[in-house]
């Protein structure tokens, strides 16, 4: 039964079909269609209710960043653009925050689609390339469609697009090659420092003894240190429940046109995530004694 299930599991990544567990993973929420919106300034948020992908908009082209899970994802998500008035032939660049299937697993057919370049880490190009993320994981390899990597970025390099400029900073630990993306937007006279935020959960890492990713816990440590450091206005996660965006999106249509503006929440989050990541790094610490 076990070769069965991956066998499926691989045809159903070939026809670019995201495989549900039978405990019922992925979420719901991750497939479930979204009203697309702006965020502030030039950024539009444009996934899926749960699986963030963000558009962002310049006179020569746009960015896209994060394409869903699938290539299913990737046509919601450009059905999302196209809704909002924009061109999929305008989609000029695609990057990504991680190499994991929830979030590259639609790149493949959005760059068939668009025609865009794909900018990523040199440390995640091998995973996007081969269609599988690196590092010991309780989940196993959660293959996605490979997809090939035009340009490679390094810390703190910029990205120009037109007047748009966006500036990779590497956050490794959740993958090898993770990217947070910042850049700097006015809205209503206001300048507002926004980072497209990488994920820094553990999610099933091998913290002890990972063979394949041995200098994993450094690299987290180093990420933490370094996300404190960032100034952060505007919060943007890959996920949309780590900055409760659908909540946000409706104190917004209420009348809330700071829905989306919090200087401390970056901060915030990341002090939780280090602690959740001490903790589960003791827990497994006991368990390899």
């Amino acid at each position: 039964m076990r070769i069965l299930a991956l066998i499926l599991s691989a045809f159903l990544v070939l026809a670019g079909v995201a495989p549900a567990r039978a405990d019922g993973w992925p979420p719901a929420s991750w497939s479930k269609p979204f009203k697309p919106y702006r965020v502030v300034g030039n950024i539009y948020y444009v996934g899926s209710e749960g699986l963030s992908s963000y558009l962002i908009t310049s006179s020569e082209g746009h960015i896209l960043l994060d394409a869903g899970m699938s290539a299913e994802g990737a046509k919601l998500v450009e059905r999302n653009i196209v809704s909002l008035g924009f061109k999929l032939a305008d989609v000029k660049i695609l990057i990504n925050t991680h190499a994991h299937y929830d979030h590259a697993g639609g790149l493949a057919q959005l760059k068939a689609d668009t025609g865009a370049r794909l900018y990523a880490s040199s440390q995640d190009k091998p995973a996007l390339e081969q269609g599988r993320h690196f590092g010991d994981n309780e989940n196993g390899l959660t293959p996605f469609p490979a997809v090939k990597v035009d340009r490679t970025v390094g810390d703190g390099q910029k990205l120009k697009l037109g007047e748009t400029t966006l500036v990779a900073y590497l956050t490794p630990g959740h993958t090898i090659g993770g990217t947070a993306w910042t850049m700097s937007v006015t809205e209503k006279g206001r300048p507002l420092n926004v980072v497209f935020f990488n994920s820094i959960s553990v999610a099933g890492n091998a913290l002890v003894g990972n063979k394949t990713y041995p200098r994993i816990v450094t690299d987290y440590r180093a990420t933490f240190a370094k996300l404190k450091t960032l100034p952060c206005d505007v919060f943007l996660p890959a996920h949309e429940e780590q900055g409760d965006l659908v909540a946000k999106r409706q104190r917004y249509l209420r009348g809330d046109l700071n829905a989306f503006i919090d200087p401390a929440e970056m901060g915030r989050f990341v002090a939780a995530s280090e602690a959740a990541f001490n903790k589960e790094l003791a827990r497994q610490q006991g368990a390899a004694k």
